[in-house]
């Protein structure tokens, strides 16, 4: 038997890199179909491109009522191009969520980002045209939530009876 000895002191970080940014919701209320997709907090993407990091992994897990035996899903996706841009991974995980949905109502929801990398090793892609444009619409966006408070650009979603931002 091969014992080992962990010397690290205690309250010390394991890992000294990120290695993933993720978000999970309980919502308020049960959503049925895709509305719960829709009201998620997007918000773990503007920690992402503020660490200037992208992530090729793509992970979406959907937690269903408990008067439905409280089942649920996890599923993920490793895309070609690593990404840090919003709509890329609502996308990605609107594909998941399309594939693997089960019918039933939503509680919960968690969508992690991960397989982290430098956002300067980015490959670009030539059949892309408008990706840095959209890069860059994130950054712009994400400068006026923190110079006018995190209310200050919402999605339309966010004023309907349904919404969860305000």
């Amino acid at each position: 038997m091969i014992t080992e000895i962990d010397l690290s002191e205690i309250g010390a970080p394991l890992m000294q890199r990120q290695i993933s940014f993720g978000k999970s919701q309980i919502f308020l209320r049960e959503y049925t179909k895709r509305e719960g997709l829709k009201l998620f907090s997007w918000r773990f993407a503007r920690r992402a491109r503020t660490h200037n990091k992208v992530g090729r992994t793509i992970s979406l897990g959907i937690g269903y009522s408990k008067d439905e035996l409280g089942d649920e899903f996890h599923r993920a996706k490793t895309i070609d191009l690593p990404t840090n841009i919003t709509m890329d991974i609502y996308r990605c995980c609107l594909m998941l969520f399309h594939k693997f949905y089960a019918g039933k109502t939503v509680r919960s929801i968690l969508v992690t980002l991960s397989n982290i990398e430098d956002e300067v090793n980015q490959q670009l892609s030539l059949f892309e045209v408008d990706n840095e444009k959209r890069r860059k619409l994130g950054f712009v966006m994400d400068g006026i939530r923190s110079r006018y408070g995190s209310k200050a650009i919402l999605r339309a979603v966010s004023y309907t009876p349904a919404g969860t931002a305000l």
